[in-house]
């Protein structure tokens, strides 16, 4: 079964609601009040759908309420069944200094197809399409990946671009990759848009990789996913807690390699809108008495991939 297309139109209306609502705070050194406002736009929108939500995705726990949390129902309970993973300011540090690449972003699938991802970090590799399974893998060395994938796309290794966050704990991978001769795209912040870079040539990003959020591996897995691009994720759980809640989460080998079609099964949804512009999707622009927005929507069945712009009147 496949999901309602016409899902796709409310998606891309609250994604753009909840990017407008971050705009007063542009700039304003205020990351806290930009993602509640883009929460409360979002839960507000989602609770209005003909759809019986859950939320596996989110922002915490109940007790961390009032953020969109794991567990949370939202929608009438009167239609289908799905499961929702959301991120209302993917970049709340680009919102509050009026930086590039600050999204707000959710994705769905039908029950029980969006894996239930624990608030931990995960190890990712995520690189574009015709690529086959196993010229890059997790469990190569940086070296086999980069010789790999030149011997494959017959590419110098000075030509391929990787990209990854600007972390402390990335310095030995990054040492590495100079060594080798590779081009380096540093991200500080956004790993959902750093990994959507491999999905186009034009972006010039040939491989993401490193240690990222978990919740925002899945994320990203369901638009590449539809873009027939490539993933592969290992949770890294450091400490008791972070096993126990695994456990609770149905997981029972913590040293698991997942391939993408174990993130995200069968049809998806995926809506990104920009808040302010990044290399991907271009942000909230104001105009006389409009809003402009510009948003990445993905629908696996329908084979959609699609920038939608749109307006809306300032009330």
């Amino acid at each position: 079964m496949s999901l309602d297309k016409n899902l796709i139109e409310n998606l891309i209306d609250i994604t753009s609601k909840a990017a407008i609502s971050c705009y007063d705070y542009l700039g304003k050194e205020n990351k806290i009040k930009a993602d509640q406002a883009a929460t409360d736009v979002m839960r507000d929108n989602l609770n209005k759908l003909n759809i019986n939500g859950e939320v596996v995705i989110g922002e915490g726990e109940l007790d961390q309420a009032p953020m969109l949390y794991i567990g949370e129902k939202l929608g009438n309970i009167k239609g289908q069944m799905i499961d929702i993973a959301v991120d209302p300011v993917e970049g709340t540090n680009f919102v509050a200094k009026n930086l590039p690449g600050a999204i707000s972003v959710l994705a769905i699938s039908e029950k029980g197809n969006l894996f239930k991802a624990p608030e931990t970090y995960m190890n990712k590799i995520a690189y574009g399409q015709n690529i086959p399974k196993g010229v890059l893998d997790l469990d190569n060395s940086i070296e086999k990946n980069i010789k790999n994938f030149s011997d494959f796309k017959n590419k110098k290794f000075e030509d391929i671009s990787v990209c990854l966050l600007n972390r402390d704990r990335h310095n030995e991978i990054i040492k590495k990759l100079k060594k080798l001769g590779v081009k380096i795209k540093l991200i500080s912040d956004g790993d959902v848009t750093g990994a959507l870079l491999v999905s186009n040539e034009k972006y010039n990003v040939d491989i993401f990789l490193g240690i990222g959020g978990g919740p925002e591996g899945v994320i990203v897995a369901s638009a590449l996913d539809a873009m027939n691009c490539n993933f592969q994720g290992r949770f890294i759980f450091e400490t008791d807690s972070d096993r126990r809640r695994a456990k609770e989460m149905g997981i029972k080998d913590f040293d698991k390699k997942y391939e993408i079609n174990e993130i995200i099964k069968g049809d998806s949804i995926f809506c990104a809108t920009g808040i302010t512009s990044g290399d991907l999707i271009s942000g909230i622009k104001k105009e006389d008495n409009c809003f402009h927005t510009e948003t990445l929507v993905t629908h696996k069945s329908q084979k959609l991939v699609n920038l939608v712009h749109k307006k809306f009147t300032i009330k």
